[in-house]
């Protein structure tokens, strides 16, 4: 009886969670096997006859001091956190006057400019690095962290104003308006009513355009040449591939821990999005 009694209870409790399985299997796999080769040995990791998605030998730190020692991984991942947030900070600085002007006021190709400013994000990087090179190298930033700092808002800022423009948009132009005939200037009310309100889109925004630069590998292989200013996604790929020998387990090991700062990133901000979106819903 106790028996069916658990069988009942583990059936309600996690039953409905049983279709996600495959994809969470999808999901968590490439973190497992970077784990697994991460800390295999060479000769564990090349051995053909044996299972390889366990350790036949123990495990070893010797890809991650190869890593850490053998390369400027700590200032690569210095230079992505230092652009990251620079480049979040321009976009959310231009994106939030920009999507509040498309969503309240009226002026001619308001529509015209929105779906423009959208389509724009769409354009291939390949496409557009060529004139880039050119304003970079005008504005002398060439092989320069600074340079991607610069070039990075060109595709994080059409879809982030896109995306912000949605969430100015659920919000009543009524409540903006009894602020403005109680004294409030237009500013004061985007100020202290809309960014408010719209602190899940503020944070979503930026969280989109942290990992999207975060990942980005064309426009620094395009602009950055000196190992000392590279980012993690350019420089383990290039520094660890050499010639046709791969350091599978030092790529692994940078792409584990160059992950960490994203999942802090999604962790940390998971409480306040949803604390910004029921503080948005009582306001």
């Amino acid at each position: 009886m106790d028996a069916r009694r658990f069988w009942r209870r583990l059936k309600r409790d996690y039953g409905p969670y049983l279709p996600l399985s495959p994809y969470l299997f999808v999901v968590l796999f490439p973190f497992y096997w970077m784990v697994i080769t991460a800390f295999k040995r060479d000769r564990d990791l090349y051995n053909l006859e044996t299972a390889p998605f366990w350790f036949k030998e123990p495990p070893t730190l010797e890809h991650v001091r190869l890593l850490l020692e053998g390369t400027l991984f700590p200032l690569w991942l210095k230079n992505s956190l230092m652009i990251g947030v620079l480049v979040v900070f321009i976009t959310l600085l231009l994106a939030l006057p920009a999507a509040y002007a498309l969503a309240r006021m009226k002026f001619p190709g308001a529509q015209p400019l929105s779906t423009a400013m959208f389509l724009s994000y769409l354009i291939p990087s390949t496409l557009l690095f060529i004139p880039l090179s050119q304003v970079v190298r005008g504005l002398g930033f060439t092989d320069s962290v600074w340079a991607l700092v610069i070039v990075y808002p060109s595709f994080t800022l059409p879809f982030c104003t896109w995306l912000l423009m949605g969430f100015v948009r659920t919000v009543p132009r009524e409540i903006e308006e009894s602020a403005q005939i109680d004294g409030c200037t237009r500013f004061q009310a985007f100020r202290m009513i809309i960014i408010p309100v719209i602190v899940p889109g503020i944070i979503t925004a930026g969280i989109f355009a942290f990992t999207l630069t975060y990942q980005e590998f064309i426009y620094a292989l395009t602009f950055i040449s000196g190992s000392a200013n590279k980012t993690i996604s350019y420089g383990v790929a290039s520094d660890l591939v050499r010639g046709d020998v791969f350091y599978w387990g030092s790529l692994m090991a940078g792409a584990l821990i160059g992950a960490i700062p994203v999942a802090v990133v999604y962790a940390f901000s998971l409480d306040h999005f949803i604390h910004g979106l029921t503080a948005g819903a009582l306001k």
